[in-house]
């Protein structure tokens, strides 16, 4: 039996069963390359934004920070408009930054477990449907045609069910790493812009401005 041949002897519930494998792939693979670390939390630019903000170079901050495209560029964009003010102040800030930043992380994966709890379900569905077909294949038929289409109906019944749990295990289990993953990075990205906040805030610990280390050198 060819995969076309087991398609179609699914009957119509394999076409929702299809559309979610496909949408559901499309998600895996497109997070799996989204939630890098290195994308996320770039450790080039993090040692960079750290060193800068010691000098107090906060304006060669935002000029690094604008060329960056990852999720915890904002956030510190925000703790450099706001440096000099009192921890809390800035922390209240990067937190709305970073939750809104922490969205974008989670973007579609709550799909992948919407798939994984409906694939199995319309499995079942199928099932129902198969037998349905099968008890009206035997209501209606006698001999040796109402086998073959009370035949008809049980693999359609097997087959949607197979092809239900097929999809909703492997894509649960996606759907529970990739959370754990988002789940990591977010505490990570936290700790991250929490280290920074320390050479930012306020408090008699003000960052020292480009032009107050430039006086003071004499320049």
């Amino acid at each position: 039996m060819t995969l076309w041949e087991f398609f179609i002897k699914g009957g119509p519930v394999m076409w929702p069963i299809v559309a979610c494998s496909v949408i559901a792939l499309a998600i895996i693979i497109e997070r799996s390359l989204a939630l890098r670390r290195n994308r996320i939390i770039p450790k080039t630019l993090v040692e960079e934004v750290e060193r800068l903000a010691r000098l107090g170079r906060l304006s060669d901050i935002e000029r690094l920070i604008r060329r960056s495209t990852s999720p915890i560029s904002p956030v510190i964009m925000i703790a450099v408009k706001n440096a000099g003010m009192r921890r809390e102040i800035i922390k209240d800030y990067m937190e709305e930054a970073g939750a809104t930043e922490a969205n974008a992380i989670e973007r579609y994966i709550d799909v992948l477990g919407i798939i994984a709890a409906i694939a199995p379900l319309l499995g079942f569905l199928g099932t129902v449907t198969g037998m349905l077909t099968s008890f009206q294949a035997v209501s209606v038929s006698t001999g040796a045609n109402s086998s073959q289409l009370l035949a008809a109906g049980i693999s359609e019944a097997l087959i949607t069910t197979v092809a239900g749990l097929s999809i909703g295990i492997p894509v649960y289990v996606c759907y529970r790493l990739l959370v754990s993953r988002s789940d990591f990075l977010v505490l990570e990205m936290e700790k991250t812009s929490a280290r920074i906040l320390e050479y930012l805030k306020g408090e008699g610990h003000e960052v020292q401005k480009e032009e107050k280390i430039q006086e003071q050198l004499g320049v």
